[in-house]
């Protein structure tokens, strides 16, 4: 039955997500990028598309468990009390890779890659600003669908499996004009999420179910990315495979250290709920 509402789950997520996608899509068309990108349909269709996955879980959870589920769901996002590393790792673990990939780039090549042109402190405050906001994905994804997955699969198949599952439910941003991913190797994407969804589920695991660091880790996430970007200035075609080398490296990067924390992880079948 739990497997069950996780499929039903990911369905609806996905029906209520790309239905506010398309929408979103097909009212700004005609516009040029840099006004679609501040109009209202995107803006509200985006937000509302965004937060499905929780919406979702949050329904399907008061239809199983009632208030007592949502108080329970709810109150994992208030699991502050982890030990600081947990912190640390959060908010710094895409950013060193992304330091790992400029030094690569630089030993490789002889030249230093692109680099963003955000200073720290405007990362760290954006940072800061996000979190709440990843709870729209984060209650959906790693409260709800990750237990109950885990409990069939293991939770090392399970943050394959849902990074998989959450890397495709982006796809149609990448067709909407003034969306950051817009016109962007879709292909590359589809690579790098999986491999960051597994130490997310292990930032999971290892505080005990606290929904509260992994959006921070989201939202880190986010903001860090562009410290060495894989976007390509000017891109226009979302599904063509990019040859951008600070793209390849970032996946390389992402993909060795998942494969740390997949042989790491722990046999859990019933993270923290």
């Amino acid at each position: 039955m739990r497997q069950t509402f996780a499929g039903l789950a990911l369905e609806l997520s996905y029906a209520m997500s790309w239905t506010c996608f398309v929408a979103a899509f097909v009212m700004v068309r005609g516009l040029v990028p840099a006004a679609a990108g501040t109009s209202v349909p995107v803006l509200v269709f985006g937000l509302l598309g965004t937060f499905a996955p929780s919406i979702v879980a949050l329904g399907l959870t008061a239809r199983s468990e009632g208030a007592a589920g949502i108080q329970s769901l709810l109150g994992r996002i208030f699991r502050w009390r982890v030990g600081v590393r947990w912190y640390v790792f959060a908010v710094g673990y895409l950013a060193m890779i992304k330091i790992g990939v400029a030094l690569v780039h630089r030993i490789a090549v002889g030249v230093w890659p692109r680099f963003g042109v955000e200073p720290w402190y405007i990362l760290s405050v954006a940072t800061v600003l996000s979190t709440p906001v990843q709870a729209g994905e984060e209650i959906g994804w790693r409260g709800y669908a990750l237990p109950l997955l885990a409990a069939r699969l293991g939770l090392a198949r399970t943050s394959l499996l849902l990074g998989i599952i959450w890397a495709i439910w982006h796809l149609p941003l990448f067709f909407v004009p003034g969306i950051d991913n817009y016109g962007q190797s879709f292909m590359i994407f589809a690579l790098q999420v999986p491999a960051i969804s597994v130490p997310m589920a292990w930032l999971y695991a290892r505080t005990r179910g606290s929904l509260l660091l992994v959006m921070l880790m989201h939202g880190a996430t986010n903001q860090t990315r562009n410290i060495v970007p894989s976007d390509v200035p000017g891109a226009a075609h979302a599904l063509t495979l990019s040859t951008y080398l600070p793209a390849w490296l970032t996946v390389t990067l992402l993909w060795i250290t998942a494969c740390y924390f997949l042989v790491r992880m722990p046999n859990i079948r019933h993270p923290n709920r």
